[in-house]
């Protein structure tokens, strides 16, 4: 192993410096002195033998090997700030959770003010599921994954059966040609979704609304949900709208049904853990709280 390893104040100090362009701003961010984050960053490139920053008439900027050094690092840190927090978590009563961004900020941080209601002693740190990713369990206490179950290694437990259905703007309609059956949907723009891991579910509305192929004049295409609902939130046009996504915006009006048909979506959402973490409490607390949750709010009747 090298023998002359920088310390971690410097490379902390170097990399707020980088991502700020700035001592004053760095020495903010890090509760010290702009003189204390100028000599962290001169004991570093001492030990490396380099120049990180250079000076420009309106501020710094990073050398050639200021910028290829901290690409290399920047990665080592956050593993670092990773598993520090993980370990501390683990003896503090704090819950990770990892969760799809179109389920966080729609359904669950909404609802989070009633959990710490019921378990202030439970502190929480949320992060995001890219649709590109799988989620690695290892880092986190649980997840809420949206799919087929398919993991028999993990602990999962299936919360509420959800139905999709076309959803526009009242907005949307305007002027338009009227959207009676699904076939004027020729008419409009289409909201697709493309992810590895979101199943684009059109053609499974249409075949069971008894329409023609999945193929639309006018095609929006976003990957992940997370878009796709802000699209249709937009008026881009026509999305297809998934039960416990949609509720808020329906029952507000945001959001209107056109059709009369809904179909089983068919996957599901689960929350998900390893088997060594079911049992701690803060786990099954919060599992139990999101099955009572959402169980029943998701299963939401079909409109009349």
């Amino acid at each position: 192993m090298a023998t002359h390893l920088p310390s971690l104040s410097a490379l902390r100090a170097f990399e707020a410096t980088s991502r700020h362009l700035s001592f004053t701003r760095a020495a903010t961010e890090l509760n010290l002195t702009q003189t204390a984050i100028s000599h962290r960053i001169k004991e570093l490139e001492n030990t490396l033998a380099v120049q990180l920053f250079i000076r420009r008439q309106r501020g710094i900027a990073l050398t050639d090997d200021g910028r290829a050094y901290l690409e290399a690092i920047r990665p080592a840190l956050s593993q670092i700030a990773a598993a520090t927090d993980s370990v501390a978590s683990t003896r503090e009563n704090r819950l990770k959770v990892a969760c799809l961004s179109a389920f966080a900020l729609r359904c669950l941080i909404p609802a989070l003010v009633d959990f710490r209601r019921r378990h202030p002693d439970i502190g929480i740190r949320i992060a995001p599921i890219a649709a590109v990713e799988r989620v690695n369990l290892h880092d986190v206490d649980l997840a809420i994954w949206y799919g087929p179950d398919e993991r028999p290694e993990l602990d999962l437990r299936r919360f509420g059966a959800e139905e999709i259905f076309p959803v526009c703007t009242p907005q949307l309609l305007k002027g338009a040609p009227p959207l009676v059956n699904p076939d004027d949907l020729t008419h409009y723009p289409v909201i697709r979704t493309v992810s590895p891991i979101i199943v684009d579910e059109w053609p499974v509305w249409l075949r069971d609304a008894g329409a023609k192929p999945a193929s639309f004049a006018d095609e929006v295409f976003c990957e992940g949900l997370y878009f796709s609902m802000g699209a249709t939130l937009a008026g881009l046009g026509v999305g297809l709208g998934r039960t416990s996504l949609v509720a808020a915006d329906l029952a507000s009006g945001r959001l209107v049904e056109p059709f009369r048909v809904r179909s089983p979506a068919e996957s599901s959402y689960y929350v998900v853990c390893r088997p060594e973490k079911s049992p701690l409490p803060k786990v099954a607390a919060f599992r139990a709280w999101l099955l009572e949750r959402f169980s029943a709010s998701i299963q939401a009747p079909a409109p009349a």
